[in-house]
């Protein structure tokens, strides 16, 4: 009999795939898309329904050592030129900092305070970076659920940086597809702080994207949406698109 159990023990383990490798394979998923441009949305919605849009372009530029981006507030009135460059890091915190039209000064976010709201949104500074596994710490086997005929694979992730507003995420990816469905994000205090959604994505040129993620707050009932918008990838962006000059220009 306890030969019977080891055996099925040993059987079943062959099988799971460890958080590890299931993180490894969402990164080459996403991988190879060498820059991309979009416009993009930003729906704010607050605890009484109510809500804000903003209208922003994004541009991208992938790196071995860590992506770089832009974003640029394009409307309304009481944010437009305000603009936010990030240079993501592997093995240390990313480098951002954010202009500001109004006092026509940049100010850069120090490590400490990434894990602040990002222009009053339900994002943080630190959520505006992309997925990379070196940024976490993986161990155990994934958990398999099926919902709604998709299965599902669930696992923890603790971030690196001693700086992180978050003391662990937990991650739906789509066993099929190996795209990241859902975040859930644990405060300092260990409790559930918020929940991102990822939807809509698409291939571009056979590289899949994602177009819309969802962050709700469940300790302020907020919620913030973000919609890409008429993307492209590999448009021939360089380094020089994201030098800090390019703040005040």
């Amino acid at each position: 009999m306890l030969k019977t159990f080891l055996s099925l023990l040993i059987s079943l383990n062959l099988f799971a795939i460890s958080n590890q490798e299931v993180a490894n394979k969402c990164e080459a998923v996403m991988d190879g898309f060498k820059d991309s441009s979009s416009n993009m949305k930003m729906t704010l919605i607050n605890a009484n329904n109510q809500k804000r849009e903003r209208q922003m372009k994004m541009i991208m530029l992938e790196k071995e050592s860590g992506n770089k981006s832009l974003m640029t507030f394009l409307s309304p009135a009481d944010v437009k030129g305000t603009k936010f460059l990030n240079y993501e890091h592997i093995n240390k915190d990313d480098d951002q900092w954010l202009y500001l039209p109004a006092i026509k000064r940049v100010k850069r976010i120090a490590s400490k305070n990434k894990s602040g709201s990002f222009m009053g949104s339900e994002f943080s500074y630190e959520d505006l970076s992309s997925f990379s596994v070196k940024k976490y710490i993986f161990s155990g086997n994934a958990k398999e659920e099926t919902i709604n005929k998709v299965k599902y694979y669930i696992g923890e992730r603790i971030p690196v940086s001693k700086n992180s507003g978050y003391t662990k995420q937990i991650s739906w990816v789509d066993a099929k597809t190996f795209l990241i469905k859902k975040v859930e994000y644990y405060d300092r205090k260990k409790e559930l702080l918020k929940t991102a959604v990822f939807d809509d994505y698409k291939k571009i040129k056979g590289i899949w994207r994602v177009g819309m993620m969802s962050m709700t707050n469940h300790q302020n009932d907020k919620k913030t949406i973000l919609i890409w918008e008429n993307e492209k990838i590999k448009t021939g962006l360089k380094d020089r698109n994201f030098h800090k000059r390019v703040l005040k220009k």
